[in-house]
């Protein structure tokens, strides 16, 4: 187990696509609670990140789905997406979360699914800009939160990729 403050290994960067089964293994030995978050599997298609994840771990008193745990599973998926995009990129770089917030539209009653997406059309090609500019850049990412067909949460947040000097 890693000594608190001592930074983690970096993943070697991948070749092709990415093993997200050996991602969300890594990320569970690097972040602690990823293990209680009942992340069953993650997918990539296009420009989209999506996790499918069991409602029982993330259970509140009432039996629906805890909004400070779903709080916690938007914000790390906006991270994970980042992450898993500049590795694709062929980039080892820290990513930060600078803004996040969450609307919650219905309750969750059930296992869910969870979408992140750049939340503008060029995101991605503004963020590709910023770092061969200033080798540090933002972007802005939507995740929503499906239990079914019914969109149960929308949220918003801006992610930093710092400059590796930083």
């Amino acid at each position: 187990m890693r000594k608190p403050g001592v930074p983690h290994p970096r993943l070697p960067l991948p070749e092709g696509q990415e093993d997200l089964a050996a991602f969300q293994k890594w990320l569970g030995d690097a972040i602690p609670m990823v293990g209680a978050m009942g992340i069953e599997s993650m997918s990539q298609h296009n420009q989209s990140l999506t996790w499918q994840l069991a409602l029982k771990p993330n259970l509140n008193d009432k039996g629906t789905g805890f909004g400070g745990a779903l709080s916690a599973q938007t914000t790390l998926q906006g991270w994970c997406w980042v992450t898993l995009w500049l590795r694709g990129q062929g980039m080892a770089r820290d990513v930060v979360v600078a803004e996040a917030t969450q609307r919650f539209l219905a309750p969750v009653t059930g296992d869910y699914r969870l979408i992140c997406t750049p939340e503008e059309p060029d995101g991605i090609e503004q963020l590709t800009q910023k770092l061969a500019e200033r080798g540090k850049g933002r972007i802005a990412l939507t995740q929503q939160l499906y239990c079914g067909d019914a969109l149960c949460l929308e949220a918003h947040g801006s992610y930093a990729v710092l400059s590796a000097s930083d």
